[in-house]
């Protein structure tokens, strides 16, 4: 469902609603605090339709009870159209120009956009370790340095391992499935990727690719491992980490093109939104899963 077809489905908070409500119930509403399926409609006419009334433990609810929609001012409406632009958007949107698009207020718009990368970031569906092929590789976020006022001192900056960008190390299987978090620099030893390897990937029914970094020779001795050495080749046959880079070259479009600095506390909710929208690439309506997600979160 794109922009267009949101605007056009949803122009009332009811109609809003009782979409929310088929998603998360499918047509059989059930108490979120004490789980009894003996409810009925509120009687409070100001919010009729709106409101449902546990006959168990006579609690009062709505549909946005225990989802990421909970306790906030913003309408419904609002919050889908946030959604479908943050799914649409391949290379990510930046909370400011969302702001813009809907006319509210920028930090309300980063609030719940952060809403929504936590629920992706916990989407259980991901969960499953990866296996097949899969490509491992790592990417460094973060700006270049900053010129020196005196010519002479601009010397040529190193780049990715050595610098103070942020390391981010990531699986992906061919024609499958992504995960990716960030790691500290000294996460990226030997001992710190293998369990990295451990967490994400299924050892027993995986041949894992890499490059020539000598953090992944402890893996060899786990599992069918396969490197390509990019000083002298970028593919040698099936042998290549073409996949990941190409996840990575989202990853860095986002951070250059839109967001252009990440804090530490939440690059990794960055991070799970890339991931969830690549692993997304494929589903025919992304958002009705997506909503699927955000009303069980």
């Amino acid at each position: 469902m794109d922009i267009l077809q949101v605007f056009q489905s949803f122009q009332t908070q009811e109609q809003a609603v009782e979409y929310l409500e088929n998603v998360r119930w499918h047509g059989k509403p059930v108490c979120p605090y004490c789980k009894a399926e003996s409810v009925c409609r509120h009687a409070s006419p100001d919010r009729a339709g709106q409101r449902w009334q546990c006959q168990s433990c006579t609690r009062a609810f709505s549909a946005t009870v225990g989802t990421i929609f909970h306790g906030t001012h913003i309408g419904l409406r609002d919050w889908f159209l946030m959604l479908a632009l943050m799914l649409n958007a391949k290379k990510s949107a930046s909370a400011c120009q969302i702001a813009r698009d809907l006319g509210i207020r920028r930090p309300t718009v980063w609030s719940m956009m952060h809403r929504a990368r936590m629920a992706m970031a916990n989407d259980p569906a991901q969960a499953d370790l990866l296996h097949g092929i899969v490509e491992a590789d790592e990417v460094y976020i973060g700006g270049k340095p900053r010129k020196a006022n005196r010519r002479e001192d601009n010397r040529p900056h190193t780049r990715g391992r050595g610098t103070k960008k942020t390391p981010v190390i990531g699986f992906v299987e061919r024609g499958g499935r992504v995960r990716a978090m960030v790691a500290r620099p000294r996460q990226l030893s030997a001992k710190g990727i293998s369990k990295f390897v451990n967490r994400f990937v299924d050892k027993a029914g995986t041949i894992l690719i890499t490059d020539e970094f000598g953090g992944y020779n402890h893996v060899s001795a786990e599992m069918l491992h396969a490197r390509i050495n990019h000083s002298k080749e970028y593919a040698n046959g099936l042998i290549h980490t073409n996949t990941i880079e190409g996840f990575w070259s989202l990853v860095k479009r986002a951070w250059y093109g839109q967001h252009h600095y990440y804090s530490k506390k939440y690059m990794n909710l960055y991070i799970a939104e890339a991931c969830y929208k690549y692993n997304q690439r494929r589903v025919a309506d992304s958002f009705e899963s997506t909503m699927g997600l955000m009303a069980a979160a």
